[in-house]
C-alpha cells in the first residue's frame, strides 16, 4: 500500500508490522510530567489573569495542550537552584511552628490540580535553608513534613509523591527508611509515597545495589528515578546509562524522574522529546517521564531562559506562545492515562541501529481501548496487527510533522484484525480507539513588547510577604513589608547561608528589567539594619560557566552599615591551569566612607552606566566616575548581606535623565 490517508510515500519505504498483543504483558504506565523548579516557573504567576489562566490549560487541562499527567516541584530553599532562587516555607526553624506559603509552587500545583484532579503531586529540595542541621537529617525530614502541612492547609493539597532525595546529589536510604518515613507518618503523611534518588550522575540505577543492605531501603522506596538516562542533555542515540537487565527484572518502578531541558520552540527539539518519550520505555522499561521545564516562564538574561514546552516570559505584555513540544507531549498524553498497560509485544524501534523510529502501544484493561505512538525515522509503511482483548475500531489517527502539528486524519476500518498506513518521515503519530483529543485553543496572545521603560516601583499595594511582580532572586529571598501609616518597601528575610545546590552566589541579590538595558540609571532608596546592601546593572548570565561562577561581577555600587562604599566591576583574566580560558572576578574601583552615616535612616543611592562608565551617588553625592569592563547592557539588580537590609522606590531611567521630582517618604 503506496498511499492511504493521502499521505504519499515512496515505493521503497519500509514495511514493519506491530502486534499488539496484551497477553504478552507490560508494565504500568504512570504518566508524562515536568518539574517546576530552578525558578523555571518565576514568571507565570505575575501573568494577568486572562493570559495565565490560559497557559495553565496549555499545561494542564486534559485532552486540550500537553495534559500533564505528573507535576513536580521544587521545595524551596532560598539558594540558587538554576534559573534564580525559590523561598523557603520555613526561613528558620522557629518559623517551623507555623510554615509559611511563599513562593508559586503551592499555587501552580493548585491550578494544575483544578484543571486535572487526577494528576500526580511530587516535590523534590534542590537546597535547604541554613538552619537545617545537614541534607538527610531529622530536621530536614521535618521541614519535609512542614512543606506538607502548608499544601495541606492553606490550598487542600494532598501530594501523591515526595523525592526522598536531594536534587541530583542522590540520598541517603538510611535516612529515607528511619527519619523521613516514620516522620512522614508520625505528621498524617503515611500515603504519601516515596521516590529517588534524583541523581543525574553516571553510572546511573547503582542504587540498587544498596536495597540487599536492609530490606526496609527497597520497601520505602516506592519508584527509583534517575536524571537524563539519555545521557546528558538529551542524546538520543547514547546508550551509556541504559538500565541492567537485572534491574528491570526486579519489576520495580523505573523513571526518567527529569529530561529533556532544552527549548520546545522548534520541531526538531518537540519531536526529540516525543523520540525520548519512546525510547525510555522500549530500551529501559521507565514507565513515567518528566520534562524539565513545564513552561519558559525565565527572566530573559538569565540562565536556561528558553527551556521548557512552552514559553511564558514576558508578563508585562501578557504574550506566550504554544511551541510545538505541547503537541508532541499531547501524543501520549491525550491517548493513554496513568494506570493503563503497556504492550511490550509492540513496543520496539525499526532499526537497532538508531532510536529515531520507535513505536509503543498501551492498553485500558478495563476497556480494551489502545493507542499506539510511532515516531519515525524515514518514510515507511506500518501494519498494527490487533490481537486478544483489544478493541478493533474504528482507529482514529493523529499526525504532527514540522509543517503542522496535532492534526486529526481520517479514520481507519480495521480489516481482519489489522490497520495499515503510510508513514511520513520524521514525525509523530497516534492511532487509537479513544475519543475526546482536541489540539485546545485561545486568542492569540498579546504582541510581545520590551519591558516597561522606564522603570518604576515603590512596592505600594502589595500585601505584606510577597515577591513583587517582575523581581527574580536569585539568591536569598526578597519579600514586601507593609506597615499601616509607614507604606510598604522590600526587604532581604534569609537570615544566612543555606545548603546550597550547585551554584554557590555569595550574596543574596535579585534581578529584574531588559538585558538589553545599557546606558541608564538604575537608583533605589535603601536602609541597612547590617551588613551591605548593593545596586547594580548590566547583568547577564546564560552559560554554564556563568552558572558555576559563585560570585557577582557586574558593576556596582555597594553601601556598608558603617557608610564604607565601594564601587566595584569585573575584571578578566586568564586562567593559569587553561591557556586561552578567560574567567572574571571582582575588583574595587573606588572606594570611600560617608561621615555622620545613619544605616537605620532611608538614603538615596544610584548607578549611572554611560558607555564604559559608570557613576554613583548617595543622598546626591558623587563618589566618582570609574571604567568598567564587561558587557554594554544587560539586567539591573539589588544585592545584600544575610541582613534584614530594605529597599523602596526602585527606579531604572535613562541615563540623560533627571531624576523625578515627587516627593518621597
Amino acid at each position: 500500500m503506496l498511499a492511504l490517508l493521502g499521505l504519499a510515500v515512496a515505493a521503497h519505504a519500509s514495511e514493519s508490522v506491530i502486534r499488539l498483543v496484551p497477553e504478552e504483558g507490560g508494565r504500568t504506565f504512570e504518566g508524562i510530567g515536568a518539574v517546576s523548579a530552578g525558578a523555571s516557573t518565576r514568571h507565570l504567576v505575575d501573568y494577568p489573569a486572562k493570559e495565565r489562566g490560559e497557559v495553565l490549560d496549555f499545561l494542564f487541562r486534559p485532552k486540550f495542550g500537553a495534559s500533564l499527567q505528573h507535576l513536580k516541584v521544587e521545595i524551596g530553599g532560598g539558594e540558587n537552584s538554576t534559573c534564580g532562587s525559590e523561598p523557603t516555607h520555613a526561613m528558620t526553624r522557629e518559623e517551623m511552628k507555623r510554615p509559611r506559603a511563599r513562593g508559586y509552587e503551592f499555587w501552580l500545583m493548585a491550578e494544575a490540580r483544578r484543571r486535572n484532579p487526577g494528576i500526580l503531586l511530587d516535590a523534590l529540595p534542590w537546597c535547604y535553608p541554613g538552619w537545617i542541621q545537614g541534607r538527610f537529617s531529622p530536621d530536614s525530614a521535618e521541614w519535609y513534613a512542614g512543606f506538607l502541612d502548608v499544601a495541606r492547609r492553606d490550598y487542600g493539597l494532598e501530594l501523591d509523591w515526595v523525592a526522598a532525595a536531594q536534587n541530583e546529589m542522590g540520598t541517603d536510604l538510611n535516612w529515607v527508611a528511619h527519619t523521613l518515613r516514620p516522620t512522614l507518618d508520625r505528621r498524617g503523611y503515611a500515603k504519601v509515597k516515596l521516590q529517588g534518588p534524583e541523581d543525574a550522575r553516571s553510572p546511573k540505577w547503582t542504587i540498587f545495589e544498596e536495597f540487599p543492605k536492609d530490606p526496609a531501603y527497597d520497601r520505602v522506596l516506592r519508584a527509583v528515578g534517575y536524571h537524563y538516562p539519555s545521557h546528558w542533555l538529551p542524546e538520543l542515540e547514547n546508550d551509556k546509562d541504559a538500565v541492567p537487565e537485572t534491574v528491570k527484572a526486579t519489576g520495580k518502578p523505573l523513571w526518567a524522574s527529569e529530561e529533556f531541558s532544552l527549548s520546545g520552540r522548534s520541531w526538531e527539539n518537540a519531536l526529540l522529546w516525543a523520540r525520548l518519550i519512546n525510547k525510555n520505555y522500549v530500551r529501559d522499561r521507565l514507565t513515567k517521564t518528566e520534562a524539565w521545564a513545564p513552561v519558559d516562564a525565565i527572566n530573559p538574561g538569565i540562565m536556561w531562559e528558553g527551556t521548557g514546552l512552552m514559553q511564558a516570559s514576558q508578563p508585562w505584555s501578557g504574550h506566550y506562545e504554544v511551541w510545538p513540544t505541547v503537541w508532541t507531549t499531547a501524543h501520549t498524553t491525550q491517548f493513554a492515562e496513568p494506570g493503563w498497560r503497556y504492550l511490550d509485544s509492540a513496543c520496539g524501534r525499526f532499526s537497532p541501529k538508531t532510536w529515531k523510529g520507535s513505536h509503543v502501544a498501551l492498553w485500558n484493561p478495563a476497556t480494551g481501548d489502545w493507542s499506539a505512538v510511532i515516531c519515525t525515522d524515514g518514510a515507511r509503511e506500518v501494519t498494527l496487527a490487533i490481537g486478544g482483548a483489544l478493541k478493533a475500531g474504528p482507529v482514529h489517527v493523529w499526525r504532527s510533522t514540522a509543517a503542522e502539528q496535532f492534526v486529526a486524519l481520517p479514520d481507519i476500518g480495521p480489516k481482519d484484525g489489522r490497520v495499515t498506513l503510510a508513514l511520513e518521515r520524521d514525525a509523530v503519530y497516534t492511532l487509537t480507539t479513544t475519543t475526546g483529543q482536541a489540539k485546545g485553543s485561545h486568542p492569540a496572545s498579546p504582541a510581545a513588547r520590551a519591558f516597561p521603560f522606564p522603570y518604576r516601583e515603590n512596592f505600594e499595594g502589595y500585601p505584606g510577604g510577597v515577591t513583587p511582580r517582575y523581581l527574580s532572586d536569585q539568591k536569598g529571598t526578597f519579600e514586601t513589608v507593609v506597615r499601616p501609616g509607614e507604606g510598604a518597601w522590600l526587604r532581604q528575610i534569609m537570615p544566612e547561608p543555606g545548603i546550597p545546590w550547585f551554584a554557590k552566589f555569595r550574596t543574596p541579590f535579585t534581578v529584574w528589567g531588559d538585558k538589553q538595558w545599557g546606558d541608564v540609571t538604575v537608583a533605589a532608596r535603601v536602609r541597612l539594619a547590617g551588613g551591605t546592601v548593593e545596586i547594580g546593572g548590566r547583568y547577564v548570565r546564560t552559560g554554564v560557566t556563568d552558572f558555576r561562577d559563585a560570585d557577582l561581577h557586574e558593576p556596582r555600587l555597594e553601601l556598608r552599615a558603617d557608610g564604607a562604599w565601594r564601587l566595584l566591576g569585573p575584571e578578566f583574566y586568564e586562567d593559569a591551569k587553561k591557556p586561552g580560558v578567560w574567567k572574571a572576578r571582582t575588583q574595587t574601583l573606588a572606594e570611600g566612607r560617608l561621615e555622620g552615616f545613619d544605616p537605620k535612616a532611608w538614603h538615596q543611592v544610584a548607578v549611572t552606566f554611560a558607555g564604559k562608565t559608570m557613576r554613583a551617588e548617595i543622598d546626591g553625592h558623587a563618589l566618582g566616575l570609574v571604567p568598567i569592563a564587561g558587557r554594554a547592557n544587560g539586567l539591573a539588580f539589588l544585592a545584600s548581606s544575610h541582613d534584614p537590609n530594605e529597599f523602596d522606590d526602585l527606579e531604572v531611567r535613562s541615563a540623560a535623565s533627571r531624576p523625578p521630582t515627587e516627593a518621597r517618604r
